[in-house]
């Protein structure tokens, strides 16, 4: 949790912790709030818009190292 509250506060992004999921609020339009569910699956549609995709793929590519999130791309 606090690595996302780290990385968050450093890209200037906006963040709330909830009981069982953490949202991201990212500083790019068009891009929906990421959703980390503590259990079950989260969505978020990025349309591609970087810097925000590609932050929102590294965020969840390092939590997942640490076996809490699953990763996939369509």
């Amino acid at each position: 949790m606090r690595f996302i509250e780290r990385v968050c506060m450093g890209l200037g992004y906006g963040i709330e912790i909830q009981e069982n999921a953490v949202l991201i609020f990212p500083s790019c339009e068009a891009v929906e709030p990421l959703r980390v569910e503590r259990k079950g699956e989260g969505f978020a549609k990025t349309n591609l818009i970087e810097p925000c995709h590609s932050v929102y793929l590294l965020m969840l590519y390092s939590v997942s190292s640490f076996g809490s999130v699953s990763v996939w791309e369509d």
